[in-house]
């Protein structure tokens, strides 16, 4: 777990620099800069981009991660690099020509509810390029074991990026119009900032020697197309649909809230720029008893810090929403602690998800997918339409819970792994008692000494508690040589 848990480390702190520069953006810039109706669009136009991503380069970066251990001189390490960038060509220029002769339909049926989104239409695709692309060449890096900088261009330079932005319209010196054209470009510079530094963490000799297992990758790409865009469909789709049924304000309501929740995922975001591919290589080399040690020590080590921000999160809310000092968006109070529970969900899960997508029964992982995109999908269509934005929450928490719990039981049939032991029991009671003492403990000063007295109050008694009952060896044993090396 050395070079795991010091890139993970790194990226915790990359992930969470940018959650902060992406929060400052999220519950105030926007909220007070941009009208929230372009708020609500540039949300839903990259929540759109995301669904289409996977299809758009034919899921290579998944597909890179999977097979490029696998291949053992440096000829075959390029052709396989090259054939990477080529395939998805194949997707992008018809899907191109297509979208250009039947535009109008598609620009009329997605703003039908919403008009502003029509002239926007096009950016989707662009938008999936850049993002797609960027994917791409980022797994390159992460195939070295290089995901560092990477993590940085993809989740703080962009938010940096529209900082400036979101001053610019504050100024005036941007429109609201111009800002969304603003932030494709920066997506665009992100790409070619990550396809440079992917050259030089590794330059392949530029060859196009297919591959001897190009039907083996092809089928798998298949099916990792169909799997992705039904993981960007279980992400995405209730932000695609939010506008569908309800005013594009609503989406921007709902997006600080899922924005908020989104923090308990930071953990997992880091942990797997480098367990991925650890857990490819693991796998290809059949050590099953590797892969369910790495499974089991993610799990408990992500639900541990996953916990701490699920306790700090929904027992401060109602002074975070004080702080953003705009009653209408604190509609989305609900939808923070309805998505923090999938997210603690997700985090139980540990590398799951990367041992299905790198075993020989991916397939399933193809058939749980799109199972859980089409059951999000009706119960979205349902649950809107009864109790709006919250009802979107609660359709993620369902299908992510559920399919979650399918998983794990798969894994345990197939491989005889799972993540869970006593410590994750014992965990469990920890985060509930600590959440129900002090959900109605609140202080009556100004909401960030609010947040302050009872953030400190909570971390450092959860801190003790983990400690003292030794829920996980790996932070424990972390925590204390960063302690000692200080005090020496």
């Amino acid at each position: 777990m050395g070079i795991i848990l010091k890139q993970s480390f790194f990226n915790t702190l990359i992930i969470f620099l940018g959650f902060a520069v992406g929060g400052i953006n999220v519950l105030f810039l926007y909220t007070h800069f941009l009208h929230e109706d372009y708020f609500g669009l540039i949300t839903f136009l990259l929540s759109a981009a995301n669904i289409i991503l996977p299809l758009l380069v034919f899921g290579m970066q998944n597909t890179i991660v999977k097979f490029y251990s696998s291949y053992q001189t440096k000829i075959e390490r390029d052709g396989f690099l090259t054939t990477t960038l080529i395939l998805p060509l194949f997707v992008i220029i018809p899907l191109a020509l297509i979208g250009a002769l039947i535009y109008e339909n598609i620009a009329n049926w997605i703003s039908l509810e919403n008009p502003i989104i029509k002239k926007y239409t096009y950016l989707i695709f662009l938008l999936a390029i850049f993002m797609g692309y960027f994917e791409v060449f980022y797994a390159w890096t992460k195939v070295q074991l290089n995901s560092v900088f990477g993590n940085f261009i993809k989740e703080i330079f962009p938010r940096i990026c529209t900082t400036f932005l979101l001053f610019a319209v504050f100024f005036k010196w941007l429109t609201n119009e111009q800002f969304i054209y603003g932030v494709v470009i920066i997506y665009g510079l992100s790409t070619l900032i990550m396809m440079i530094y992917a050259f030089q963490v590794y330059r392949p000799t530029f060859k196009l020697i297919l591959p001897a297992n190009l039907k083996e990758i092809l089928s798998f790409s298949m099916y990792i197309i169909v799997a992705g865009s039904a993981a960007g469909v279980l992400l995405e789709i209730d932000k695609f649909m939010i506008p569908q049924m309800e005013k594009i304000a609503q989406v921007a309501y709902y997006s600080v809230g899922i924005y908020i929740a989104s923090v308990i995922a930071i953990p997992t975001r880091a942990m797997q720029q480098i367990t991925t591919p650890i857990t490819a290589k693991d796998m290809n080399e059949n050590n099953i008893e590797e892969v369910g040690k790495l499974y089991k020590q993610t799990s408990i080590n992500l639900l541990v810090i996953g916990g701490l921000f699920f306790l700090l999160i929904n027992l401060n809310i109602a002074d975070l929403y004080r702080l953003i000092n705009k009653p209408e968006f604190s509609k989305g109070i609900w939808v923070v602690l309805i998505i923090s529970v999938s997210k603690l969900m997700e985090l139980a899960l540990g590398t799951g998800n990367s041992i299905l997508l790198n075993s020989k029964y991916f397939k399933i992982f193809f058939y749980l997918s799109l199972a859980m995109a089409i059951s999000v999908i009706f119960l979205n269509k349902w649950l809107i339409d009864w109790v709006g934005i919250d009802g979107a929450a609660i359709a993620t928490l369902i299908v992510v819970v559920v399919y979650s719990v399918i998983k794990i039981i798969y894994l345990k049939a197939k491989l005889n792994i799972q993540p869970f032991d006593i410590n994750t029991i014992k965990l469990g009671i920890i985060i509930s008692v600590i959440f129900a003492v002090f959900y109605f403990w609140n202080f009556n000063f100004h909401p960030i000494i609010n947040i302050g007295l009872k953030g400190v109050i909570i971390s450092i008694l959860y801190f003790l508690l983990i400690n003292k009952l030794q829920i996980s060896k790996d932070i424990s044993s972390f925590v204390a040589k960063y302690v000692a090396k200080n005090e020496s």
